[in-house]
């Protein structure tokens, strides 16, 4: 399930696929990086175990977000995107969101279009939900966990489903700090390129995708939140998440705070302003990247290479 909390041996796992936040390592993990394998009205790989469905065409964040979201569940990790509206290609699909009329968690429909559908997500949110929202509901964490539905959710819900901010001189409906549903818009083709081809429509497609659940992602702001409201010791040091440009990994120190550049535990000092193989040599680590002179970020050409730099780092003595 996305986003529920387990404890373990002192570890707590939040957003399952997104994050990994252990309180004896200090180390907080990001997945590799998300890919969609296709995007067509039927699959070029029948291997593939769970296909979610979404319409083509224009696009909008909601459905956007919500392909990015359930890819994240245990159930839809890795899972295919399919774009269509052929409504017998949609009933073979494992999940479909924002197309096909049906509202049906039970059997993983998710669209919020058809006459009749009033759904919300409750805990004192009633703006009715879009396809994102649905998701949110079904396989995410409750709101106050990440005070997430109020600034982020909410206004996607809203926006997609025609919900104004303001009635005359009342207070807004909902808050959108973010402007993330005309970002995203403006990812659509535009309608005087040449090339309206459904493989350029769907890289497009991809694109709004990552932009939503990068967004979605703040990992920064809710560490800190986390750490404060489950009281964390000791404190989350690294973050290892995947470079989306050369597929390698980072290893980041957390600041002391978000208006802070200071880190926690800055990588160490033999290791800063190395490379390749001078890091590797020093470090004890193979495939090493680089390391800053600062030490407030490293790479490494492997998850395990970044994970092993995590490791040493913390058993360095801190600085004074």
């Amino acid at each position: 399930m996305l986003g529920r909390r387990s404890w373990r041996w002192q570890k707590l796992v939040l957003l399952r696929s997104q994050s990994f936040f252990s309180s004896m390592a200090g180390v907080a993990v990001a997945p590799k990086r998300l890919r969609v394998s296709s995007f067509s009205t039927s699959s070029s790989n029948p291997s593939i175990v769970r296909r979610v469905g979404t319409h083509n065409g224009s696009f909008h964040c909601d459905e956007a977000l919500g392909c990015f979201m359930i890819r994240l569940t245990d159930k839809f990790a890795g899972a295919e995107i399919i774009r269509t509206r052929d409504a017998q290609q949609l009933e073979t699909l494992d999940a479909v969101l924002d197309v096909g009329g049906v509202y049906d968690p039970s059997h993983d429909r998710y669209d919020h279009h058809q006459k009749g559908f009033n759904e919300v997500f409750g805990h004192g949110f009633n703006t009715k939900l879009s396809s994102a929202g649905l998701v949110y509901k079904h396989y995410g964490i409750i709101s106050k966990e990440l005070q997430l539905d109020e600034t982020h959710q909410d206004a996607i819900d809203a926006i997609d489903n025609g919900i104004s901010r303001y009635d005359t001189d009342q207070p807004p409906r909902y808050l959108n700090n973010t402007h993330l549903s005309a970002r995203i818009g403006r990812l659509n083709l535009d309608w005087m390129d040449p090339d309206q081809s459904s493989e350029k429509e769907n890289t497009a497609f991809e694109q709004a995708m990552m932009l939503a659940g990068n967004e979605f992602l703040e990992w920064k702001l809710h560490l800190f939140e986390l750490e404060e409201e489950l009281k964390i010791e000791p404190t989350i040091k690294y973050v290892l998440y995947q470079d989306d440009r050369s597929e390698s990994w980072r290893i980041q120190a957390v600041a002391v705070s978000l208006d802070k550049f200071e880190s926690r535990k800055p990588l160490p000092l033999p290791w800063r302003g190395l490379r390749d193989e001078d890091l590797s040599k020093e470090s004890g680590i193979p495939g090493c990247v680089f390391v800053h002179m600062s030490g407030f970020i490293g790479g490494n050409q492997t998850y395990e290479g970044a994970s092993a730099m995590a490791t040493a780092a913390l058993s360095f003595p801190s600085e004074e």
